[in-house]
Order: structure tokens, then C-alpha cells, then sequence
């Protein structure tokens, strides 16, 4: 089936609209507090300006050292959350927000061991490949590698981008199976795909990055730093829950679309 993008969107803004309020209740606890608590309590360093590669590894490194149980925790809770509002858009049983979190939490392991399958799998190809075109000694085909390497990544995620729908919606529950059934939706629609997906994540990162840094500069201005800072966190936060709410609407409505295309889209608002 031809991927229809105009289709796909309308029914994720439909199914955003009618199921709203309680859209915002989750991702306020599951996505926009995880994310405001790890930018005040381990926030990311800001290199200063002109500091050599060797130096900001060194500090990437030491921040990923002492910071990885907020990371973790907060990758948790969004992927409790996310999956949560998949449950939402697509259970027919119109689940509760407790039973929505009970499906989140049933799903939750298949959808992340599926993920680490694909990039464990995908970093061992991809080594291998660099380190060959790194013993031939030229750079330009070293580069070359990488920028292939990297095309295929992108491919990858495009091509796996349904597997959360397909564990919560199909209630498969092997990964790999998953993700084989991810691949096979998405087939002779990925260049389709991939381009919405881009022109839906540059729209909202233009939006973030508009109206998080200019309410993240004027709080500072009329609060002061500190303040300012914890409070511009928080939007920026709240934005990005806002992109996690429809991207979760939108990998509904394409797995709905490509799975069966032969049924109509039905739009039910949870109570």
C-alpha cells in the first residue's frame, strides 16, 4: 500500500483532540517531570567556547559517568509514558489510564529489547565496515564509510519506527518477530516515510528551538539566572513532550494505515 502522509496526519491530530486531557495528565507525570528534573538535578555541561574534541569527550564522559541513573531513570518513564498513550490512540477496549499503564508496562520490555537487538546488530555491521575502510589507510573512503553508515541508520530507524505499535496494537510480544513485522509494514513506503518523519521533526524542533530559547532568554532576563533557567527548562520540557504526544499519534495512524488498510480509521476519546 502507498503511504498516504496527509491521511496519516489528520488522524493523529484527530486522535490527539480526542483524547486531550488525559494526554496531557500522562505526559506531564511520565515525560515533562522526568525531563525538567534531570536538566536541574544533572544537567548537561556547557563547553566553553573553543575547547578541542579531546576536551569535550573528556567531559562528555564524565557527565554520562555521573548522570546515567537520572538518564536511565527518565528513559524509563518515557517509555512507560509514550507507550501508555499508544495504548490510548489504538486499545478498542477504551482502557482506563491505569489499565493504559499496565499495557505500557507489559509492552515496555518487548518494544526496548527489540531496540537494543537493532542497534547492537547495527553497531556490529557498521564497526566492522569502518574498521575495514580504516585499514585501507585513505581517509576519503574512511569518511565515505562513516557518511553510508549513517545514511543506513537512518534507513534502519525509518524502517523499525513501528515496532512500539506493533507490540501494543498486535500484542506481539517476541522482539524479534517485531521487528521483522515493523520491516514488512514499512516496505516500498520508506523514502515516504522518511520524509514526513523529517518535515514533522524539523516543524516541531524549529518551534522548540524558537519559543524555548526566547522564553528561556527573557525568564532569565526578568527572573534572573537561576530561577530563569529552571523555569525555561520546564517549557522546553513541556515542547517536547508536546512532539513526543503527536510523533506516539502519528506512529499509530501509519502502523492503522499500513496494517489494515481496509479499515476506517476510528477515533474514540477516552473518558
Amino acid at each position: 500500500m502507498r503511504f498516504d502522509s496527509n491521511r496519516a496526519w489528520q488522524e493523529a491530530t484527530a486522535l490527539v483532540s480526542a483524547n486531550r486531557d488525559v494526554l496531557w495528565a500522562l505526559a506531564g507525570v511520565f515525560l515533562v517531570l522526568p525531563s525538567f528534573a534531570v536538566g536541574i538535578l544533572a544537567p548537561p555541561p556547557e563547553p566553553p567556547a573553543g575547547v578541542d574534541s579531546d576536551k569535550l569527550m573528556a567531559m562528555l564522559s564524565a557527565y554520562y559517568n555521573s548522570a546515567w541513573p537520572w538518564l536511565l531513570g527518565m528513559a524509563v518513564c518515557q517509555v512507560i509514558g509514550t507507550l501508555a498513550m499508544l495504548a490510548l490512540y489504538t486499545d478498542r477496549t477504551r482502557p482506563t489510564v491505569a489499565e493504559a499503564l499496565k499495557l505500557a508496562l507489559r509492552g515496555a520490555l518487548p518494544v526496548i529489547l527489540a531496540q537494543i537487538l537493532a542497534g547492537m546488530a547495527f553497531a556490529g555491521v557498521a564497526l566492522v565496515l569502518i574498521s575495514l575502510a580504516a585499514m585501507t589507510g585513505s581517509q576519503a573512503f574512511a569518511g565515505l564509510t562513516l557518511t553510508l553508515c549513517l545514511v543506513a541508520l537512518i534507513y534502519v530507524i525509518v524502517r523499525i519506527s513501528l515496532v512500539a505499535p506493533v507490540v501494543m496494537v498486535d500484542g506481539e510480544r517476541n522482539p524479534v518477530i517485531a521487528l521483522k513485522r515493523s520491516w514488512a509494514l514499512t516496505r516500498g513506503n520508506a523514502g515516504r516515510l522518511l520524509l514526513f518523519y523529517a518535515l514533522l521533526l524539523i516543524g516541531f524542533g524549529i518551534v522548540i528551538l524558537l519559543v524555548g530559547g526566547l522564553a528561556d532568554l527573557l525568564l532569565r532576563l526578568v527572573l534572573g539566572m537561576e530561577l530563569g533557567t529552571a523555569l525555561g527548562t520546564l517549557i522546553s520540557a513541556a515542547l517536547q513532550a508536546v512532539m513526543a504526544i503527536f510523533f506516539m499519534a502519528v506512529y499509530a495512524s501509519t502502523h492503522r494505515q499500513l496494517a489494515r488498510p481496509e479499515a476506517p480509521a476510528a477515533v474514540i476519546p477516552i473518558e
